[in-house]
Formats: structure tokens, C-alpha cells, sequence
């Protein structure tokens, strides 16, 4: 078989929470991450092919990169499902080979776009089968994964085809699927309840080759539940650890994990010392009866309690809230706002319930008859539900838009930031991409910004200076967060406080 030319296409994502497309701009940035399933996907491909990466994310899809191609990979999530239409007609006019995979493409109830070959479930087994036949001539229009893959089929993602210098973190992944039952979550109905790992191996070598790149900062261990295999983990760390000691501690480590993380102390302690610096949790609510209502036994007991340990452990602590569950009380709205202050949860990320494609919540809706008939949006940071919600939907909109004018206000989310650096200590400087002049032009393009031109610019030096005042130590936190501020504020202004 002659090699072949591969074009890997990652759709644009919309304006949502984690896009920080409008703090990205501040660090001289187009984008956070580079797409790791695609990169993943380019290791998998024989050796023998060419291969380019057009992400959306950081430049456009030019007709010369698709023209170029025998095939054309493209993947997606829910959120990017407009865009990967798009490419799909643009790609489809050209007469060429369309290849679709990814989240969005297994789990959607809608109609997909045309392609030639898709592919559900994950592509470790599939895609060398897909290769193997084209190869005879008897390639197939859907190859779905019989069985979810050992991870230790899984490559090296092959990072140096992505323009690292356009992205402000790099990924790796470490496990997929989660031991927990939330009935709203689908990352169990399509990756599984039974977390698969790497290999100590396996991450060290995409730890070396991270660095033999060239990268030094950021690096988001990706997992929806980092510490769902806990046995595993704990033979990870002392690796991690010992790497990051004889290399300098090049990465600052970043994750996703369940909140009974906090009932750990000697986990908690080994990831502060691999260089963990922030922990994303899925909090979703303060209310008892609605974590019940979602199966999400893991949150019962003192939440407060739980962030505040595992704060003192050196990780800043993200997390993710709802409103609509059907046990929300009338004042949901003021009681979740108070969490988020007394948290001291500067990045807060809130959502209204929607009902994911083949989730326990979906099929519960269907047999409710309360499913409004189309898939989620994907983008919960939008003020619409896709079923009939036990709360009056004007009041649930509304209610939700007030903890979204309130809490990115930016008075309020500078106090956070300021409780939150208080409350997490930090032994040694955290490992990031600006020194000397990179420094200098992002703290200008910051206080120019915020400071000057910015109708809140008084609240941005009140928090600038009594951050330099109690943590001039921080200086790359504190502008982190104010770049952060001025995202969330416009990402809320955008969608018309919603």
C-alpha cells in the first residue's frame, strides 16, 4: 500500500468555560490544549503514512490542507458538533475519504453527518483493523470497538505534530473511565465503571518526551476521576515524584478527581509532592437529597471540609456545580452562591442539568416522558434544558443567571482568588512558561487591559495590590487569576448573563 496522507482535523469548540478565549490572548496564546485524541490517534497510524494536524482552535482549515489529503480524521465532542459539521461539508464537496470518531460521534442520538468510515468506542483495536483492510479493499462503513482496550495498547501521543508554542498546557492521559455511578455523567457509559490505567512506563515516557520537546509548565493529567484506580495511583506517584525531582520538577501537574480525594491524607500528601498544583472536583451541589437524587454517593458528608483539606495540601481547587436537579429547594441559587464564597472556589464552573445521550438520567427522563427530544448542547455554561425540569423553568433560568452575575462579578471572584492563595501553600515556585520578557509582556498586556482600559479596572488594582502586598512570591497565580476574571466576566456577558 502506498503511504498515505492523513489530515486530522479538530473542529472549534464554542466560547464555554474551558475555552479562556478571552484570557488566552493575555499569555500570547490561541488555545489551552492541544487535541490529545487526535494526537493519540496520529500514533496509532502506520509508520508509513504523512500526516498534518489542523486544530480550529489555533488556525483555520485552509481548502490547500484538505485538498493535500487521501483521508481526512476528524473527531469531536458534543460541544464541537456545529463545526464538525462544517468540515464534514467542506471535506465531503472535495470528494475525499471522511473518517469520523470521538465522543460525540459514539454516543449521539442525532444524525451524523456523512463519512465514509466511522468510529465508535475507543480506537486502539479498531483502527488497525481499519488499516489492515484497506490495505485488502475491504474496509467497512462502521468499525465499533468490540470491548474497551487495555490502556496499554495505547501509544504515545505523537505531541510534536501539534504547534506547542500556541498552547498554553499540554495533556496526557493517564486512565480512562471512573468507579462511581452519577446518573447524569457519561463518561461511564462510554469509557466504562472499571478504570483503566497506563503503566508506570507508559506516563514516564510521555513525561520524557514532553520534555525532549521542549515543554516546561502545565501539564493536565486529563482523567475524568484521576484517582478512580486509587491501588495504581498510589504505584504512579513515587514514580512521578522521582522524575520530577531529577528533572528540575519541569511540570506543574493539574487534574480531575472526586472529591473523596480529601479522605486521604497520604495520597494527598504524594500528590503535593509530584507537583500537583490544582484539582478540578465535580462538587454539583450542596444539597443532600439532590446528590442522592444523582447517585453521587462520593459527595455525601462536609463538603467545605473536603475542599479546605485537600487546599491545605498545596492544590488550588476548580470545581464544577448544577442547578435543576429535581431536589433542588427554591433557594438553591443563594445557597450554591455561598458555597463558592466560603469554598474560596475563584474558578467556579456552573451549569444548568442537561440530560447526555445514553446517561442513567436520559433513560430515567425517556421513561418519565419528560425528555425534550434532542441531545444536550454541550455547553452548559448556556441557560437551557433539554427536558421538562420539576422547577418552574423561568424561575430556574433565572435563578441561575443571578449566580452567574454574581459570582464572576469581579469584586467577588477577587475575593475568592485572594482566600484561595491564602488558604493553599506553596513550597517552591511553580514551574510555568513566562521569565524574563515573556513575563513582561504578559503583565503589561494584563494591567493595560484590565487596568486602564476596563470598566472594573479599580477592582483589578484593589486585588492586584493586595495580592502583591500578601503573596508577591505568586506573582504568575496572581495574574493567572485576574486573566481568569476578566474571561469568566465576558464569557457571562456574552450569553446575556446567562
Amino acid at each position: 500500500m502506498r503511504a498515505m496522507k492523513v489530515l486530522l482535523v479538530n473542529p472549534k469548540f464554542p466560547d464555554t468555560y474551558w475555552s479562556f478565549r478571552h484570557a488566552l490572548p493575555f499569555e500570547g496564546k490561541r488555545s489551552v490544549f492541544p487535541p490529545l485524541g487526535l494526537l493519540t490517534v496520529s500514533g496509532l497510524l502506520p509508520q508509513s503514512c504523512e500526516r498534518r494536524l489542523v486544530d480550529l482552535e489555533i488556525e483555520p482549515l485552509k481548502t490547500s490542507q484538505i485538498e493535500w489529503a487521501d483521508m481526512v480524521f476528524i473527531t469531536g465532542m458534543l460541544a464541537q458538533k456545529k463545526s464538525l459539521h462544517e468540515v464534514v461539508d467542506r471535506c465531503r464537496k472535495l470528494g475525499k475519504r471522511i473518517v469520523l470518531g470521538g465522543p460525540y460521534v459514539t454516543s449521539t442520538i442525532e444524525d451524523l453527518p456523512y463519512a465514509d468510515h466511522i468510529f465508535q468506542g475507543e480506537a486502539e483495536t479498531t483502527l488497525p483493523q481499519f488499516f489492515e483492510d484497506l490495505e485488502r479493499g475491504t474496509t467497512k462503513r462502521v468499525y465499533k470497538a468490540p470491548e474497551r482496550p487495555p490502556m496499554s495498547l495505547a501509544p504515545i501521543a505523537d505531541f510534536g505534530l501539534a504547534n506547542m508554542k500556541k498552547y498554553s498546557n499540554m495533556s496526557i492521559q493517564y486512565s480512562r473511565g471512573c468507579p462511581f455511578s452519577c446518573e447524569f455523567c457519561d463518561i461511564i457509559e462510554i469509557y466504562g465503571r472499571i478504570p483503566r490505567t497506563k503503566s508506570n512506563q507508559q506516563v514516564i515516557a510521555e513525561f520524557n518526551e514532553l520534555k525532549r520537546l521542549g515543554w516546561r509548565g502545565p501539564l493536565f493529567i486529563v482523567d475524568d476521576n484521576f484517582i478512580g484506580n486509587k491501588k495504581n495511583v498510589r504505584l504512579l506517584l513515587p514514580a512521578i515524584i522521582e522524575w520530577q525531582k531529577q528533572n528540575g520538577y519541569p511540570f506543574s501537574l493539574l487534574t480531575e478527581a472526586s472529591v473523596n480525594l480529601a479522605d486521604d491524607d497520604d495520597l494527598l500528601a504524594a500528590m503535593k509532592e509530584a507537583g500537583f498544583r490544582r484539582v478540578f472536583l465535580g462538587i454539583e451541589t450542596p444539597v443532600e437529597e439532590s446528590l442522592k437524587e444523582a447517585q453521587k454517593s462520593q459527595n455525601r458528608g462536609n463538603l467545605l471540609d473536603s475542599v479546605r483539606k485537600i487546599q491545605s495540601h498545596g492544590m488550588e481547587v476548580m470545581a464544577g456545580f448544577i442547578v435543576g436537579f429535581d431536589n433542588d429547594p427554591e433557594d438553591i441559587f443563594e445557597r450554591q452562591i455561598q458555597f463558592i464564597r466560603e469554598s474560596a472556589i475563584p474558578m467556579a464552573m456552573v451549569g444548568m442539568l442537561n440530560a447526555l445521550p445514553d446517561t442513567q438520567l436520559w433513560k430515567r427522563l425517556e421513561r418519565e416522558g419528560r425528555l425534550l427530544g434532542a441531545d444536550a448542547t454541550g455547553n452548559n455554561t448556556i441557560a437551557t434544558v433539554n427536558f421538562i425540569p420539576k422547577m418552574d423553568v423561568e424561575k430556574l433560568v433565572a435563578g441561575y443567571q443571578r449566580i452567574m452575575r454574581t459570582i464572576y462579578k469581579p469584586s467577588e471572584y477577587y475575593r475568592r482568588a485572594l482566600d484561595s492563595l491564602q488558604r493553599v501553600p506553596q513550597d517552591m515556585p511553580e514551574a510555568h512558561q513566562y521569565h524574563g520578557i515573556k513575563a513582561v509582556k504578559a503583565f503589561l498586556r494584563i494591567a493595560f487591559t484590565l487596568g486602564v482600559l476596563d470598566a472594573e479596572r479599580r477592582e483589578f488594582w484593589r486585588f492586584f495590590l493586595e495580592a502583591v502586598r500578601t503573596h508577591h512570591d505568586r506573582m504568575t497565580e496572581l495574574l493567572r487569576h485576574a486573566a481568569m476574571a476578566y474571561h469568566f466576566r465576558k464569557l457571562n456577558e456574552s450569553y446575556g448573563d446567562t
